[in-house]
């Protein structure tokens, strides 16, 4: 495996169409902080399944298409090499490319309106991580929220357009919640956690990921199941409702919190991991009350908590453990970030 690595890494390095593959290839590993193209590869087989065990292929070919134009467009812009080489342009016009056809109907102009999507995706990667920059931090994937949101709320506003988000919108405290009961079958349900990083809804996409992290980071794998199953246990406990907790709907932000925090910003220890249980707490309560914001506009959270709550967990500068960069998971959008714009 390793003399296969060290000839890919080199093969990408001589020749550029297969270096800007390799680029493609690590941007679904940056969603969850890794910096490994075998675990970007698997992650994409991750999504394809999943894609195709609910019968919308379509959204595996965004995804891809998203994360092809978001790379190609941070060539074009002719960002910093190393960034471009490590995925950083790729991860969130990924999410992007799979939550255009999730969050929309199939019409021919919705693939016009995702490809510049992803390539304003990238524009407001650079946008934004110039100025988180100036606080020590990155924009994660607030890139991939903010842009989002933009156009499922411009989608409203175009004839072309049917927004699919199966959300009613009311004010808080109007009707109950959306109802259904919790099976109880746990397992499926953390792991569903896992794959909703990605909108995917499948137990067998997250155990393929959950292998993807291994890859990578054992620590990363860890972190990204306690997220998963901390953050689904609390919401459980607290009544939250059980339609969503079967989803895994309550997990998928807990788990980046807790990659970011417990295994990439930080040396895993008693003190470290204390405060990833603390920030994944944090992270489902913001996730609730943002819920609660934005349920009148009809439009979902997707991976604002995770921002919002890492943020607030990281410019504190509690640094229990830090790890030094070259002893870090490689590179990660955090590292590079850091380095450069």
């Amino acid at each position: 495996m390793s003399a296969v690595t060290h000839g890919w890494h080199r093969l990408s390095s001589r020749s550029p169409l297969v270096g800007f593959v390799d680029a493609c290839l690590r941007g679904p590993a940056q969603v969850v902080f890794q910096n490994n193209a075998l675990t970007g590869l698997l992650i994409l087989v991750a999504l394809a399944w999943g894609a195709v065990e609910n019968g919308q292929p379509r959204v595996f070919g965004g995804g891809v298409l998203g994360l092809v134009v978001g790379t190609a467009t941070a060539l074009v812009l002719q960002v910093d090499r190393t960034s471009l080489r490590q995925g950083m342009f790729g991860f969130s016009p990924l999410l992007t490319g799979l939550a255009v056809p999730t969050f929309l109907d199939d019409r021919p102009l919705m693939w016009l309106y995702l490809v510049l999507g992803a390539a304003a995706t990238t524009v407001v990667t650079l946008a934004l991580n110039a100025i988180f920059k100036k606080w020590g931090l990155t924009a994660f994937t607030f890139p991939f929220v903010l842009t989002t949101w933009v156009l499922l709320l411009a989608a409203y506003q175009f004839d072309r357009f049917t927004v699919l988000t199966d959300m009613t919108p009311k004010f808080p405290g109007q009707g109950p919640l959306a109802g259904g009961s919790f099976d109880w079958d746990l397992v499926p349900t953390f792991l569903r956690g896992v794959s909703q990083v990605f909108l995917i809804d499948s137990w067998v996409t997250g155990l393929i990921i959950v292998v993807a992290l291994l890859v990578n980071s054992r620590w990363s794998a860890i972190f990204a199941l306690v997220g998963a199953v901390g953050a689904t246990l609390l919401a459980l406990w607290f009544g939250a409702d059980g339609a969503s907790l079967d989803k895994g709907l309550y997990g998928f932000n807990a788990v980046l919190t807790a990659i970011a925090v417990g295994a990439v910003m930080h040396r895993p220890g008693t003190l470290v991991t204390l405060y990833t249980l603390f920030g994944i707490a944090l992270t489902l309560f913001v996730q609730l009350a943002l819920a609660t914001v934005l349920t009148p506009l009809a439009i979902p959270v997707l991976t604002g908590p995770f921002n919002i709550a890492t943020w607030l967990l990281l410019l504190p500068k509690r640094h229990f453990a830090p790890l030094p960069n070259h002893e870090r998971v490689e590179e990660t959008v955090v590292s590079v970030v850091k380095r450069t714009v």
